[in-house]
């Protein structure tokens, strides 16, 4: 009987203890800018991983202790890099108090103690002799018919 409620205790225990991995999970999205531009090709890199993607978007990154790491490119403008902090969300703290210290350590080593802003701008600048681009048109707009 005892065996039974010492595992019955620690299943429990176990399961309550990773509060932020279930509650914020283990991963969240960023929306990327280019201002005054759009159309990057942007790659995100972290110690864990890289991602790509087109600005503006989103992209589903793993959370991580790790800041990432972003470079922009497009032709007729410099690369640009920019640096998302990786913030420590205190209030898992708390977590030590529901399910001690293995709690803890299963949403630290998830990242989920951890969270990334969820927009970023990466301010891009025109490459010097670079043509300005043109404003979006639609096609034929106004052109003559046959």
């Amino acid at each position: 009987m005892r065996i039974e409620r010492l595992l019955t205790a620690t299943v429990v225990g176990l399961s309550l203890g990773a509060c932020a991995t279930i509650v914020k999970g283990t991963s969240e999205s960023i929306a990327i800018t280019t201002p005054p531009t759009s159309g990057a090709n942007c790659t995100l890199s972290s110690g864990q991983r890289n991602w790509t993607m087109v600005s503006p978007g989103a992209v589903t990154v793993e959370k991580s202790k790790d800041d990432i790491q972003v470079r922009c490119t497009k032709p007729g403008w410099q690369d640009a890099v920019g640096n998302i902090p990786s913030n420590f969300e205190g209030w898992t703290v708390g977590n030590i108090l529901i399910g001690g210290l293995i709690g803890f350590g299963i949403d630290a080593a998830s990242g989920a103690i951890n969270e990334y802003p969820h927009a970023f701008q990466v301010p891009m600048t025109r490459a010097e002799g670079a043509a300005p681009e043109k404003p979006p048109t639609s096609e034929n707009k106004g052109a003559p018919t046959s």
